[in-house]
């Protein structure tokens, strides 16, 4: 892996004395990008969120915001990433200073996440290792876990479960009736989230050199498992009437302010848009790498995987509504259960049903790795362009460093292993990727596209690339997003509703407790600002000016200095800005 050798613009003249691992090849990037958008959120989060929105009424302001909020802001985090050469956290400081809390934000959010998010990958691992058996264990009622409500036939009856629910609640989860009740530690989850962890840590910790080689398998195969499984479903009886409900709009459904919410909310997720993983990846890009190609590549396949998924999941849907001979929408479907219990109990009626089963589950874990390990690397990026020296000196070595942050996370995820673990996983979820996100996006876009600004970021796109963005990028960046943003966020908070799992509505207490999670991200952007206006000289209106004045990396010589003992001058954003030490002697007066 060589470090990044280009010269004659801003960050290569910051980086001029540090070396900075790329790419290998530029499509290890692509693919990284690809594979870390692509989630469990495009065969989960995605496919409910169509089903409780009246199906394809959910895909039209799915594919406006991808357009006009999706495409226009990926393309300006992977800008900021691959101008300035550093993770979220560092970069935000030089494109605002006075929110620059909103990098530390980014990756506070994605830590957070990937504490539970692992614990869905636990899930797959469990429901792979199962699948080995035959028959499959959640196939009959005939089990020790199994309930007198159990049946073995398909059934949408409030007063009986079937018996991939009961395999998912009482053996693999062995859930507490609320979240009141902790229980024990599901020792078997806990031992297979350490296994996940682990795979996470071998996929990087080499940096990118490790990443790039893994994403060849974990962000290719999956389409060749989505393809197989929808060969298969559309054979089957009802499928039609499940694709029938995907793609045929319930136009009603549009005038509900919470599908277009979540709509946005959706994009933002799936592409990772605020979360800082794609900005990291972006700053291990060559300097001159074409940011427009990359953008379009991977929102619009993140998009196409999404309505894949789509067909293989509803048309699964319709088999399901065909056995138990109800409509589509009267399914019971909820949060986790649609991948972990309703598709589950379609592979029971299916030829060979291991197979299917088995190949699902391993499309589950590889679509996992990618965003799980994409997450972590944000924290690693960002503490590394912080505190290498510091962590080279106590850790030795990076790898060890990885491995901290690792087994941190996993010890983080110990309450979603518990019998109380999927009312904490969903409380975490509800409050991190929907609450705290919006809020994480407005501010974004606020530092990026008006304090910034959208002259700057296309002179930055210049420099890059020889060429600037077009009107409509410019358009979106400048009105288009941030009047978006803004009209979705205040609905979001006036449309409010507090978390629930299934039919159990979570205690205040709790709710509680998911505000604490949302804002141990949001809270960031007011402590950094304030912090900002503390350290900076002059007056509140001379420190007011100097906080929203972007600075971009080339402009270091522009910038204004203060005196520090000695006589040696260094400059205002040397104190707001962790990318330039005070020690540092500012780079155009030499070493």
């Amino acid at each position: 892996m060589s470090a990044c050798t280009d010269t004659g613009h801003g960050a290569a003249d910051m980086d001029k004395h540090a070396s900075r691992p790329t790419w290998s090849r530029q499509i290890e990037f692509t693919l990284a990008g690809i594979g870390s958008a692509v989630g469990l959120g495009n065969v989960w989060r995605f496919p409910y969120l169509c089903f409780r929105s009246g199906g394809g009424a959910f895909l039209v302001p799915y594919l406006l915001m991808l357009l006009v909020l999706g495409i226009p802001l990926l393309y300006m985090e992977l800008t900021i990433g691959q101008y300035t050469r550093r993770g979220p956290v560092h970069a935000m400081a030089y494109v605002c200073p006075l929110l620059k809390g909103v990098g530390i934000a980014s990756v506070a959010i994605s830590f957070i996440m990937c504490t539970y998010y692992n614990v869905v990958i636990a899930w797959a691992l469990y429901y792979l290792f199962s699948s080995f058996q035959a028959p499959l264990l959640w196939q009959s009622c005939n089990n020790t876990w199994n309930t007198p409500n159990c049946t073995d036939h398909a059934t949408n009856s409030s007063y009986s479960s079937t018996a991939s629910q009961e395999f998912f609640k009482y053996k693999m989860l062995q859930q507490t009736p609320g979240v009141g009740e902790a229980g024990a530690i599901r020792w078997e989850i806990f031992l297979i989230l350490v296994l996940a962890w682990l795979l996470v840590y071998l996929c990087i910790f080499k940096g990118v050199k490790s990443t790039g080689k893994v994403v060849y398998l974990t962000a290719l195969l999956p389409y060749v498992i989505l393809i197989a499984l929808l060969i298969n479903n559309v054979q089957l009886p009802g499928a039609l009437q499940g694709i029938l409900f995907f793609i045929v709009p319930e136009w009603d459904k549009l005038l509900v302010v919470e599908v277009w919410v979540n709509a946005a909310a959706q994009i933002f997720n799936s592409i990772g848009i605020g979360f800082g993983f794609l900005m990291s990846m972006a700053s291990y890009n060559s300097f001159n790498n074409s940011v427009l190609k990359d953008t379009l590549t991977i929102s619009i396949v993140n998009s196409l995987t999404s309505i894949l998924a789509g067909f293989v999941i509803f048309s699964a849907f319709g088999y399901m509504s065909h056995l138990q001979d109800v409509p589509v929408a009267q399914l019971a479907v909820d949060g986790p259960g649609l991948v972990y219990i309703v598709y589950p109990q379609a592979f029971t009626n299916m030829p060979v049903p291991q197979l299917w089963a088995a190949m699902f589950f391993f499309m589950l874990l590889c679509l996992g790795l990618d965003s799980q390990f994409a997450m972590v690397e944000v924290m690693v990026t960002s503490l590394t362009d912080q505190y290498d020296r510091q962590l080279i000196r106590f850790f030795k070595k990076k790898e060890l460093f990885v491995l901290a942050v690792c087994v941190v996370a996993c010890l983080l995820g110990i309450p979603c292993v518990m019998q109380v673990g999927i009312y904490v996983f969903q409380l975490m979820d509800h409050y991190t990727a929907i609450v705290s996100i919006m809020f994480l996006a407005f501010f974004e876009v606020l530092a990026i596209c008006w304090l910034y600004g959208v002259s700057r970021l296309s002179d930055n796109l210049e420099e890059m690339t020889g060429n600037r963005a077009n009107v409509f990028f410019r358009l979106c960046w400048q009105i288009v997003a941030p009047s978006l943003i803004t009209v979705i966020l205040i609905f979001s908070v006036i449309q409010f509703k507090p978390a629930r799992y299934e039919d159990y509505v979570f205690p205040p207490w709790a709710q509680g407790v998911g505000w604490v999670v949302a804002m141990g991200s949001i809270i960031w952007i007011p402590l950094a600002s304030v912090h900002t206006l503390w350290v900076l000289p002059g007056s509140f209106v001379q420190k007011l000016k100097l906080s929203i004045r972007p600075y971009s990396l080339s402009e270091t010589s522009k910038m204004p200095y203060y005196e520090r003992g000695g006589g040696d001058r260094y400059p205002v954003v040397s104190v707001i800005s962790t990318s330039i030490r005070l020690q540092d002697k500012p780079p155009h007066q030499g070493n």
